[in-house]
């Protein structure tokens, strides 16, 4: 039985960023790593703390996310499948805010140095990561928009259109039905909203017609480009269509 490398994830997202032949691509699939599973709710990493690995999500959602004096949170994005969640800290040398996991997850530990080596030696793989980190940019420079210039409803139909693509993009979940590993306190935290609220902006999204939940996680969009439009969403600031535009010249 052939089984799919562990950081078969990592390659997989790195290939809508660069062009790697077969000896990058088997470079970055023995780069040395542990495979830990870790609870839901569990910090990864904590504000502050010295950088000597980068996580790499195999299964499950996490979240980055930054504490303020008042204890509050603000979730300033979401991760899952493929992402390597704390990849500036290589560079940076120390984390400027906390990664907890939103899920049970299966992830990935690998050296900082085995992945500053490997990016020394192949500039390929550098660009490649280069790009995934350009991407995080703009998704966050996306998120400061959303929780600062768009009211309630427009925050949550965004990051739910948000959501939507990126799932299907990793082979997660279909565009237009899929489970939001998220709550509604979560939901708040990654909105700036009340939990609350939040619940009152879904049920008047229910209400609407602009998606169905059978159960509290579960998200059917009846017509993707309603909630779009509702939510201001234009898919641009993701990438997505990197590859295909880079498979064409462009």
């Amino acid at each position: 039985m052939n089984h799919e490398p562990v950081l078969a994830p990592m390659l997989r997202k790195l290939r809508l960023w660069g062009n790697l032949d077969a000896a990058q691509e088997q470079a970055l699939l023995d780069l040395p790593h542990n495979v830990v599973a870790v609870e839901r709710n569990k910090a990864v990493v904590r504000e502050g703390d010295p950088a000597s690995q980068c996580w790499l999500v195999l299964s499950g959602f996490c979240v980055r996310l930054k504490y303020v004096g008042s204890g509050g949170r603000q979730i300033v994005s979401i991760h899952m499948k493929g992402d390597m969640v704390d990849l500036q800290n290589a560079l940076l040398g120390r984390a400027d805010h906390t990664v907890q996991t939103l899920t049970a997850c299966t992830m990935a530990r690998l050296p900082i140095q085995a992945v500053r080596r490997l990016t020394d030696t192949c500039p390929a793989i550098k660009d490649a990561l280069w790009h995934d980190t350009l991407v995080d940019g703009s998704i966050h420079r996306e998120w400061v928009a959303n929780v600062g210039r768009r009211d309630a409803s427009t925050r949550i139909a965004h990051l739910l259109c948000e959501f939507a693509l990126k799932l299907e993009a990793v082979h997660l979940g279909e565009q237009m039905d899929y489970e939001l590993p998220m709550t509604q306190d979560q939901l708040a935290d990654a909105t700036g909203l009340t939990p609350v609220h939040v619940n009152r902006v879904l049920q008047t999204l229910e209400r609407d017609g602009l998606v169905e939940r059978a159960t509290p996680k579960s998200v059917v969009i009846g017509d993707w480009k309603r909630l779009a439009a509702f939510g201001d969403f234009r898919p641009d600031y993701l990438h997505l269509d990197m590859a295909k535009r880079r498979a064409e010249g462009r």
